[in-house]
């Protein structure tokens, strides 16, 4: 497995993770998926013959991003690396692609010497999310109730 930058090229790939994910990866156009690459500090993917198998976009605080759960965390917080969405595609899951992708995350945040940020949805409830953050040094910081939706808010310090 090879981890590299993503590209435009990959978008349609990713959004088609990206809706094997859902509801816990939140629902996106391929032109919104085009959109977080270029707001993304860091959008890396994992590939397997040249082929997508999962990836991760993260964001710096006060981009112009529109999410209510990624302004949860720019009222509260003046420096962190947010993780707006991780994925892997359904049949390669459980081979470790998700770690691989939160330790490269783990490595930026530590040279920027940022807390690592994210969500996991309580309500639809994504249990198997919520254990991987806390198996990553993630705890939970708070929940954010918006509409029919809840999350819990998690942060990972800076080590």
């Amino acid at each position: 497995m090879q981890c590299r930058q993503l590209t435009t090229e990959d978008v349609v790939a990713a959004w088609e993770i990206n809706e094997q994910g859902l509801p816990g990866t939140g629902r996106v156009s391929h032109e919104e998926m085009a959109d977080l690459f270029t707001l993304s500090e860091l959008a890396i993917g994992v590939f397997e013959e040249s082929t997508l198998r999962g990836y991760v976009l993260c964001l710096l605080p006060k981009t112009r991003y529109g999410s209510l759960n990624y302004a949860w965390f720019n009222q509260r917080y003046d420096s962190f690396l947010y993780v707006d969405r991780i994925a892997v595609d359904q049949k390669h899951r459980n081979r470790g692609i998700g770690s691989l992708l939160y330790q490269r995350v783990i490595e930026h945040a530590a040279k920027q010497s940022s807390p690592v940020t994210a969500e996991v949805s309580l309500r639809p409830p994504n249990p198997g999310s919520i254990r991987f953050h806390l198996r990553h040094g993630f705890i939970e910081i708070g929940t954010f109730e918006h509409g029919q939706k809840a999350v819990t808010m998690m942060l990972r310090s800076v080590n």
